[in-house]
């Protein structure tokens, strides 16, 4: 009947808009913190010993919606360990450019290798610096762990690990562990309850 006024309607949610206060961000001198649960930069976690939690399955590069990971497995042998596992990532590639944050390669990943941070300032002026790599993207050693490569020194077989992080024991690992005498980072190692 007064389809006439629709176009006035529309307008009213501007001209309200107009008259209120403006929520000024003070980015980059102000940083607020993020969610607790943000989906930001990834991260290659590793185990309280120092190895690598990445078995190099690729089931992360599987479930990329975007096929912005790129993995490449090699066998583990008993001279050179990287990884509690028969296999490790060797070839490790996250192409930021192409990646939308969104969280399933976290989902994929049988090992909870690869988690995401709350870091989220990754923008860059070259695309080549986009593509992150292994050496980038895995967890900093913490004092007590041991560079890989090593021999295992939570347990004798990979079971060993995968039993200790499920029953949550990896994260009192430094008490009762033998040939364990370093601490433990509780985000490293996380539970699922």
């Amino acid at each position: 009947m007064f389809d006439f006024l629709n176009p006035v309607k529309g307008f009213g949610v501007t001209f309200r808009q107009m008259f209120r206060k403006v929520d000024t961000v003070q980015y980059p001198e102000e940083v607020k913190p993020t969610a607790p649960r943000f989906h930001g930069r990834h991260q290659l976690n590793r185990w309280p010993d120092g190895l690598e939690k990445c078995i190099g399955c690729e089931l992360c590069a599987w479930a990329c919606p975007a096929d912005a990971i790129y993995v490449e497995g090699a066998d583990n042998t008993e001279e050179e360990r990287y990884s509690p596992g028969e296999r490790y990532g060797s070839v490790y590639q996250i192409n930021y450019l192409r990646c939308i944050l969104c969280g399933l390669c976290v989902e994929a990943c049988p090992t909870r290798a690869l988690t995401m941070t709350n870091e989220y300032e990754l923008a860059d002026d070259n695309r080549e610096s986009l593509i992150w790599t292994k050496e980038q993207l895995v967890a900093p050693l913490l004092p007590g762990m041991e560079t890989p490569p090593h021999p295992m020194r939570l347990g004798q077989t990979e079971q060993d690990y995968y039993l200790l992080g499920s029953a949550g024991v990896a994260a009192t690992a430094g008490s009762g562990t033998p040939g364990w005498s370093g601490p433990v980072d509780d985000e490293q190692t996380e539970v699922e309850p």
